[in-house]
């Protein structure tokens, strides 16, 4: 309660939209509560909406925003008073609809969404307030005490600093005087030093508007023009910033951003990895001449609690970050990008459940704003409200510069065999030595972290499982570990069977980065070679040194996992080899065959991006398949137009809507019980179809074990309020949780 500041005046002010019954009010805590509680305001004290307030709940003091006015579902003498308002900038009247819009689109609780929102609790004090130091002023009668006062030598040497310097804060005085903090106490004492207290400042500089940018293409100048011309329409729109790889999108979207900024208005980035994105941020740094504000895991507490008020105040003009950023308390927010616009990182996969990139389409509605979405391989649900007229779009269809699209080859490897115990085919062994022998860079793509994704022994059969997972333990070689790569579960390597206690008989099966390293090390000892993954490329710094070592040509081989296909640009990279580029296409995912293409294509991009044409090499054991066709002929439209047609047949999105309920708890028996009473309570009717209860591909998942419903609708049914009328008819037990997955793209 220390933080709570109490405000006379009236009750609301004069807010028009904010009608209260009496002197009550409604109050939602950022917790996971269906909605929020009324609360009675003390005597005298002020209260507006989007106050953040301290609040009496149960036996703890809680914080909360008040939402509105008093549901009135208590009776008034029961209501218990709030304690005070802190000292933080309200929460906008937009970024309370955007709560509200997100719980009843994904059908998470209130309290749940606004925690996302708070979710520096930090940030709701008062900054700590800066001390500096200068000399008393005589002349306001200042400094009497300086004739009387014994000039010790430290005292002297301060006095002569403060009279050569603005006001100091304390450490920088002590520093350059050598003057202990005593010394300065007793020059305040005697009032010969004043103790000046200064409004922290902000932690982000504004940026530079006048710097030169660079040159664009007509292309590219004539889709800036009509971002340009969106971001000055001050109204809401969707546009998709479709282009290839290596086109220039980013510079094209930066000239939006800058009309936005010129402005006054705040903008936000969201990228799918944005802990890996050190070259963007170099290069929003070279075209703005300062660092964006970033908002990611990896950012640290204190920066979290700066950039939220900085957000909330107005003074952060520019957030970069994950998709998390989308829930800060803009002031005055004025354009969202969504770069790679198709990426699955950008769906949150626990707690609330959401898409960033329809959460941002929708907080830029609420908003009144424009949103950008860019990539080179736009999902189909993009691509769709692009036909429907929903969304606008600005094509660009060339490589930016000297720099073409890479040629793509299919190597057959059933015909072009490895040797056994090796993935590399003799083709792309040989493209990998006329490669390094140009002088040139080559990557080797592997979506598969570790060593080998199985270990058994080929004494009994006994394969290494997670005891908390329906998944194989993944060897890492390099940590002598075996690893679940959903739980985090590890395990040491054991040097014999524990199942049957052979020695010698555990083999590795398949392959992952960690082994194409082996066998690219022994194919080539000559060459130097890194491993870039997410076990070892964990953050901004780790992913700037590799980019850094990779453009000073210290670097002729990567091989890497999916994060090296995410806007990398390495000039001198001319070759790519995808190891396999069937992994992904099995099994029932809805979005299997378009999550490849996508992967694949977005990797192949990173080939020949400068003055040097690059090719692409798609290993596979089926060179019939239409998304490997489809690469290799660089026909984008065609395998849309195939993709599209095969989900219409099916009622599937974007032509239809699917939700997914995941059952989930300890105890198995628990699980399959109300799995068969929410089964038993399904709905029926024309444009539903409820498919389940099964168990889900991953049965057992971090020690509960899971079942799946999948409700496929027509397009015009209230997907929403049916659920919600099926599932409030069956009562579960509190020991089994019942997620709501609305568009699911994870079918595990």
């Amino acid at each position: 309660m220390s933080a709570a500041k109490a405000i006379s005046g009236n009750l609301f002010g004069n807010d028009p939209a904010f009608q209260v019954t009496g002197e009550t009010i409604s109050v939602l805590p950022p917790l996971p509560l269906a909605g929020p509680y009324d609360y009675l305001v003390p005597e005298g004290l002020s209260v507006q909406p989007g106050d953040f307030v301290e609040i009496p709940l149960g036996r703890q003091t809680q914080r909360g925003v008040v939402w509105g006015k008093a549901r009135g579902d208590v009776d008034p003498a029961k209501l218990r008073e709030i304690y005070g308002v802190l000292q933080a900038p309200p929460m906008a009247d937009v970024t309370r609809k955007f709560v509200d819009w997100v719980s009843a689109y994904t059908m998470a609780p209130q309290g749940a969404v606004l925690r996302m929102a708070m979710s520096v609790a930090d940030a709701l004090e008062p900054p700590k307030p800066i001390f500096r130091f200068t000399l008393a002023d005589p002349a306001e009668g200042e400094g009497d005490g300086e004739s009387s006062l014994r000039m010790t030598p430290p005292r002297k040497r301060v006095m002569a600093f403060l009279r050569d310097h603005p006001p100091m804060e304390q450490a920088d005085i002590m520093r350059e005087t050598g003057a202990g903090a005593s010394v300065i106490k007793g020059l305040v004492e005697a009032g010969v030093v004043r103790r000046l207290m200064v409004t922290p400042p902000s932690p982000f500089d504004d940026p530079d508007l006048d710097i030169e940018r660079p040159h664009l293409s007509e292309a590219q100048e004539r889709a800036a023009d009509m971002l340009c011309a969106k971001v000055a329409g001050d109204g809401f729109s969707v546009t998709l910033l479709d282009g290839v790889t290596g086109s220039g999108k980013t510079e094209v979207y930066f000239e939006a951003i800058r009309t936005a900024l010129e402005a006054g208005r705040q903008v936000v980035v969201l990228l799918p990895e944005i802990a890996l994105s050190a070259q963007w941020l170099q290069r929003f740094r070279d075209r703005f001449g300062v660092e964006p504000a970033l908002w990611h895991s990896e950012v640290g507490q204190a920066r979290r609690r700066d950039t939220w008020r900085a957000v909330a105040d107005g003074s952060a003009k520019l957030v970069v970050g994950a998709r998390s950023a989308l829930f800060l308390p803009y002031a005055n927010l004025g354009l969202i990008v969504v770069d790679e616009e198709h990426e699955h990182a950008f769906k949150q996969e626990d707690g609330v459940i959401y898409h960033a990139r329809d959460m941002a389409v929708a907080r830029a509605h609420l908003g009144g704003i424009p949103a950008i979405l860019a990539s080179a391989t736009p999902s189909l649900e993009t691509l769709a409200n692009v036909e429907a007229g929903r969304y606008e779009r600005v094509e660009l269809s060339e490589r930016h510069g000297m720099a073409v699209l890479p040629s793509v080859e299919i190597v057959d490897i059933r015909q072009d065999r490895p040797e056994r115990q090796r993935w590399i085919t003799p083709t792309l062994k040989k493209r990998l030595a006329e490669t390094f022998a140009a002088g040139e860079q080559a990557m080797l793509f592997l979506n598969r972290r570790g060593y080998a994704p199985l270990t058994l022994c080929r004494a009994c059969g006994h394969r290494f499982q997670c005891p908390n997972c329906t998944a194989w333990l993944v060897e890492h070689r390099a940590w002598g570990k075996l690893q679940c790569h959903h739980c985090g579960y590890q395990a040491k390597a054991p040097d014999s069977c524990p199942a049957c206690g052979a020695e010698e008989k555990l083999a590795a099966c398949g392959p992952g980065v960690e082994r194409l390293y082996e066998e690219a090390v022994e194919t080539f000892p000559q060459i130097r070679i890194e491993v870039a993954t997410s076990d070892n490329i964990a953050g901004p710094k780790a992913a700037a040194e590799l980019v850094n070592r990779v453009h000073n040509h210290e670097v002729d081989l990567l091989i890497g996992t999916q994060i090296l296909a995410k806007g990398y640009h390495f000039p001198m990279l001319t070759l790519v080899g995808v190891v396999d580029a069937d992994l992904g296409l099995a099994g029932g995912d809805l979005r299997a065959a378009e999550r490849s293409y996508q992967l694949m294509t977005q990797v192949a991009g990173r080939a020949g991006r400068g003055d040097r044409p690059g090719t692409v090499l798609l290993q596979t054991a089926d060179p019939s398949n239409r998304v490997i066709k489809a690469i290799a002929a660089g026909d984008r439209d065609a395998f849309n137009e195939v993709e599209l047609s095969q989900r219409m047949t099916h009622g599937m999105p974007p032509h239809g809507r699917l939700a997914a309920l995941i059952i989930s708890g300890k105890k198995e028996n628990e699980v399959d019980e109300a799995a068969w009473r929410i089964g038993r309570a399904a709905p029926r009717g024309d444009g539903i179809v409820v498919l389940g209860p099964a168990p889900a591909p991953l049965s057992l998942l971090r020690g509960r074990y899971r079942r799946r419903f999948l409700i496929r609708a027509d397009k015009q049914v209230r997907l929403q309020a049916m659920i919600h009328d099926w599932l409030s008819k069956v009562k579960t037990p509190g020991s089994v949780r019942v997620q709501i997955d609305i568009d699911p793209y994870s079918f595990m």
